[in-house]
């Protein structure tokens, strides 16, 4: 019935009211726009204009017209706006997955970033554990995902983000507590909340090779997939946990965090994707989270190099 260019020579004869005036602004002849407008008229059925020797006047149908024609040119123009941006990965949804100890100061610093640099993205947060997240990759449920390495996955790739020491949660009343530097000695015999095989597996193997590599056979009294439960159990003074040290964002007022007796047990935060992903916004919001978040860190961690 009409194009976007006759709307565009409708609008430029409406707004000058002068086909040459009008031309010159649309960097053609008059002759062509003559005939541009001459066909708009014939597809909408109404005379639009009212033309003489002297001036150029819209009719009522032009009047109506010339409103409704604003809008669709707006909206044309919006739509190339954002099919461009989205080419670009400068807008879109991108679906990021990350464990609840990122939670605690990894995410709430990488959305501060990202609304900053790339506020055309929309970035949706999915909380679940490493595993689940895996599964969510490879059902494309996820864009992104803040993981813990269980494994390696070919049709994954991956970044390290950053790195952070685990530490010992102690109750605020304990006699540990006040202890500067806590020994070997002192955790053996003692109660000990451990992270559950299935929930928390990544943080179960690492535990569980601490204890074996020291030759202590610790005393767990409960296993606990999350680590605010964790926390809360060591809060209540049911036992000690070797927990990351980002669990202190967690704030619990009668817990204390203690160094381990060895300083090489680290905690690896990696960024995943799928490698096939198509989504450009996910590649733009990746990128900027490579760059950005290992050259800041995040409170109670370290940044780490990309491998």
């Amino acid at each position: 019935m009409m194009d976007l260019f006759q709307l565009r020579c409708f609008v430029a004869v409406s707004e000058e009211l002068h086909f040459g005036k009008a031309a010159t602004r649309l960097h053609m002849t008059q002759p062509p726009l003559s005939r541009q407008i001459q066909l708009l008229e014939e597809g909408v059925g109404a005379r639009l204009l009212e033309r003489t020797s002297r001036s150029v006047r819209l009719t009522a149908a032009g009047e109506s017209l010339y409103r409704d024609a604003l809008r669709l040119l707006r909206l044309a123009d919006e739509a190339a706006t954002g099919a461009r941006l989205t080419a670009k990965g400068d807008s879109g949804r991108v679906v990021v997955g990350y464990t609840a100890v990122a939670g605690y100061a990894l995410i709430p610093r990488m959305l501060r970033l990202a609304r900053e640099s790339l506020p055309g993205i929309d970035i949706v947060l999915e909380e679940m554990v490493s595993a689940e997240q895996f599964r969510a990759l490879a059902a494309e449920a996820l864009d992104l995902a803040f993981v813990r390495p269980l494994h390696s996955d070919t049709d994954l790739d991956y970044h390290a983000i950053v790195r952070e020491p685990m530490v010992l949660a102690v109750p605020g009343d304990h006699p540990l507590a006040g202890c500067e530097r806590i020994g070997l000695e002192d955790v053996a015999g003692q109660p000990l909340v451990m992270y559950s095989e299935k929930e928390g597996k990544y943080f179960h193997d690492k535990i569980k090779a601490l204890f074996v590599a020291s030759g202590v056979r610790p005393h767990y009294v409960h296993h606990i997939g999350q680590t605010h439960t964790i926390m809360a159990l060591v809060q209540a003074g049911i036992g000690l946990a070797v927990v990351p040290a980002s669990a202190s964002q967690l704030r619990f007022e009668n817990v204390r965090f203690r160094p381990l007796w060895r300083q090489d047990v680290l905690a690896e935060i990696y960024l995943a994707w799928r490698r096939d992903g198509r989504n450009p916004a996910q590649r733009r919001l990746r990128e900027f989270i490579m760059q950005a978040l290992v050259e800041t860190g995040a409170a109670g961690m370290e940044p780490e190099g990309g491998r």
